[in-house]
């Protein structure tokens, strides 16, 4: 029933991620308030909020797919070192800017596309990486013990952002951010060597296109990208804190994601459970369709403390999607294409919440925040209905049967490389 612990255990390797990271987000997420907090002052426009959204939106897509076929190939530990001293500078810039008399909102656009598209370098060589010192039975505890090191972040970051950049000032909430990325350089320099796969393909346009094939050749896959865009493009308040905090109280802008993010990390603290489910699919769009229920709920209520819960019931259910998802990602998809397809998975997870931002923007600056949020919440539970009408073989999916799938295709494979070197 509870938390699992074993892949802290069984690998230094993952240990060192997740303790460098747990320090590191922690400051990212003061980031993640601050900078749409700091537009708002500047603009008051919700719509300026969520073009933010779209600022990183653009380099992610573009760029994810580049990371996953570099993640296939090179050293991953180089790749993550990279991204990780240039989001470091990036955070500095974030500061000489807050400190400026009049903050540039061309900065604050620019350094956000920049970050999210280290991140989408990033992102992929981290997920492949872990393939490769956690075993696949282990995987539902990876994601259960990346959501408590990601939401633990989400909670104490935000709460104690909020309070710093509406009391203090932004550049001081900028400034322990970049403070904390010494955990996570210090982690990713201290990782061992681990080798590509045997006959990984150069990174390549050719290499791109398999990986995408394969993306789609799986109805399976296909669930957990679109369930999710559907749910979060709809549904996801982030570009509508600013204007909330208007409405309860500056102080509290940083609640808001740190509700989801309690209601995640209750998820997550609770997840033992999980390794016994074998219906994936039913149970991301089980989590999705309550996701919809809570956001939809959200919008209707006055009371902070109502809306407080309600956000908070939104994380529990999107975090237990999230698992089941990361389980149909890490246990069922072959080791040779998992940093391409780890950089779909970020395309997938990361467009429903950068387009829906902008989205939530747009429709609360035309009919209020509360249309917005009521909207959001039904079309959420209408599209990811819908969606899953039109992918039954993803919500039949069994987890077992995905397991001996990909062990199959990699047996295959090799069986395949050994005829061709054979010949050769």
């Amino acid at each position: 029933m509870f938390l699992d612990l074993s892949p802290l255990r069984v690998s230094r390797d993952y240990r060192l991620l997740f303790f460098g990271q747990l320090v590191s987000f922690f400051g990212s997420m003061m980031t993640f308030i601050v900078v749409p907090w700091q537009m708002f002052q500047i603009t008051q426009s919700s719509a300026m909020v969520g073009y933010i959204a779209l600022a990183e939106f653009v380099p992610m897509f573009t760029l994810a797919f580049v990371g996953g076929a570099l993640a296939d190939y090179v050293d991953k530990r180089k790749l993550l070192r990279i991204t990780e001293i240039g989001q470091t500078f990036l955070t500095a810039i974030l500061i000489v800017n807050a400190l400026l008399p009049r903050p540039s909102i061309a900065v604050l656009f620019v350094v956000v596309a920049l970050h999210a598209g280290l991140a989408a370098l990033q992102r992929p060589a981290f997920e492949s990486f872990i393939q490769k010192v956690i075993p696949p039975e282990m995987m539902s505890a990876v994601m259960a013990l990346n959501s408590i090191r990601f939401h633990i972040g989400m909670i104490i970051g935000p709460a104690i952002a909020g309070i710093i950049a509406t009391q203090l000032s932004p550049a001081l909430a900028y400034t322990i951010d970049l403070l904390t990325f010494a955990a996570s350089l210090l982690a990713v320099y201290m990782l061992r060597f681990v080798s590509p796969p045997e006959n990984a393909e150069r990174p390549s346009l050719d290499a791109i296109k398999k990986g995408i094939k394969y993306a789609f050749s799986r109805q399976e896959l296909l669930g957990t990208y679109f369930i999710d865009i559907a749910a979060m493009f709809f549904a996801f308040p982030q570009a509508l804190y600013p204007a909330l905090a208007v409405i309860y109280g500056n102080k509290y802008v940083g609640f808001f994601p740190a509700a989801i993010a309690v209601g995640a990390l209750i998820a997550s603290l609770t997840s033992g459970w999980a390794k016994n489910v074998h219906r994936h699919g039913m149970m991301v769009v089980a989590s999705a369709l309550l996701w919809g229920i809570a956001i939809l709920f959200f919008g209707l209520v006055d009371s902070l403390v109502l809306a407080l819960l309600f956000l908070g019931a939104a994380g529990f259910f999107d975090m237990i999607s999230g698992i089941f998802r990361g389980s149909i990602w890490n246990q069922t998809i072959p080791n040779y294409l998992r940093g391409r397809l780890a950089g779909i998975e970020m395309i997938s997870y990361l467009t429903g919440p950068l387009l829906g931002s902008a989205k939530m923007g747009l429709v609360a600056e035309k009919w209020g925040v509360k249309a917005a949020l009521i909207s959001g919440g039904a079309l959420c539970i209408v599209a990811v209905a819908g969606t899953a009408l039109f992918l039954p073989q993803f919500f039949r999916y069994d987890g077992r049967e995905g397991v001996r799938q990909r062990e199959r295709e990699e047996a295959e494979r090799a069986e395949l490389m050994r005829i061709s070197e054979a010949e050769f």
